[in-house]
């Protein structure tokens, strides 16, 4: 029987992003030490290392609150505009939150930062899961449905602006009358990010996203959502881009990798990673099915905030490789990864980890053929 990893495969290379720790506190909610600085020279510093590494994509966060270890927090948008004039090639995806955002800035600033950095920008709408962050500036915080009702609204909405000379929307949200906004960005337009598990989350992609982001998960539980996102998107004569959380642990020897896991877990600060838990399990089940993102996480799994143990990318390079191209299979274009320590682990992973995925590509590619 052929391996369906010579059978599956886009023909495009998978993509490579990482979240930028421009909050502080890394990427796991652990008293782990963590050689990961949130200021803006060691975020330079990665950026360069990331884009020389292979990297396409870095992703910027979003808080507006202190809390679950992350005390400090820089605002995305200034934040990647600063990322992307220390880079040459390097994508920046700009995290956007409606409610403190509304399309009109969000479409102004893009547009700016697309033409000052020939088109690098894109955006992650983050329709929003911390009811505490939003009470705490004066923000409503709406119903799990109306959260996404409002979200695509304000995508529809920057498509007309980017798009239109003279641009006229009534929405149940936001609404416009003849507005024109000039410089546009540069074709294409910038592209545009979403997450979310519920179902909602999952018909607004399929409607009117480029790229759906997942929680880390196994490649059988993600081929699910894969294929829910694109029958939809197929309905409405789109497909849509998927990319999955995951954290890496890339080491000589699976055995040293699962230490490192073991370490951080064995680490975590119960009290933190409880709060954390109550609060993003307590927006999914205000969804109309009762589950989001994280409706199935154990204590294990939410000490990485996005579920990245579950992707399982923990062992060797080889193994790590062979997991991606798993993903890949699964209908997966891009990987979003955190570690532990950013700069090193991202240069180890561009040298040791990509190579080994592009010839496992390339081999699978040549088997195509040759069938």
């Amino acid at each position: 029987m052929a391996d369906a990893r010579t059978t599956h495969h886009g023909s495009e290379p998978i993509k490579f992003a990482y979240w930028v720790p421009n909050v502080s506190g890394g990427l796991v909610i652990s008293d782990i030490e963590q050689r990961t600085g949130w200021d803006i020279g060691y975020n330079r510093k990665l950026a360069q290392i990331a884009e020389a590494a292979g990297f396409e994509y870095a992703l910027t966060q979003i808080r507006f609150t202190a809390g679950y270890g992350a005390e400090n927090q820089h605002e995305s948008v200034a934040f990647s505009h600063a990322l992307l004039a220390a880079t040459e090639r390097l994508k920046v995806i700009a995290a956007i939150l409606p409610g403190p955002w509304n399309p009109t800035l969000a479409a102004k600033q893009i547009a700016t930062i697309n033409n000052l950095t020939e088109g690098r920008v894109a955006i992650n709408l983050v329709s929003g899961w911390f009811s505490g962050e939003f009470r705490a500036i004066g923000e409503p915080w709406l119903d799990h449905d109306e959260r996404y009702r409002r979200s695509e609204e304000f995508i529809r909405a920057l498509r007309g602006i980017w798009s239109e000379d003279s641009f006229t929307f009534a929405g149940d949200f936001y609404r416009y009358r003849d507005y024109a906004l000039k410089p546009k960005p540069i074709d294409p337009q910038p592209e545009i990010f979403q997450g979310g598990s519920s179902r909602a989350a999952r018909d607004m992609a399929a409607r009117v996203s480029d790229w759906y982001f997942t929680n880390g998960n196994t490649p059988e539980n993600v081929a699910k959502q894969v294929d829910d996102v694109q029958g939809k998107a197929a309905a409405e004569g789109r497909r849509v881009k998927i990319g999955v959380n995951a954290f890496a642990v890339a080491r000589p020897t699976e055995a040293e990798a699962r230490a490192v896991v073991d370490e951080i877990i064995a680490k975590a600060n119960p009290e933190a990673v409880n709060a954390f838990g109550h609060e993003v399990k307590n927006a999914g089940k205000a969804s109309p099915e009762g589950e989001g993102n994280w409706a199935k996480s154990s204590f294990e799994d939410l000490v990485q905030y996005n579920d990245g143990f579950k992707t399982n990318l923990i062992g060797t390079p080889r193994q790590i490789a062979e997991r991606i191209l798993d993903l890949k299979d699964a209908g997966v274009d891009l990987v979003l990864l955190g570690f532990l320590h950013f700069q090193e682990e991202v240069e180890f992973f561009g040298r040791e980890v990509i190579p080994l995925v592009r010839a496992l590509e390339a081999e699978g590619g040549r088997s195509r053929a040759a069938a």
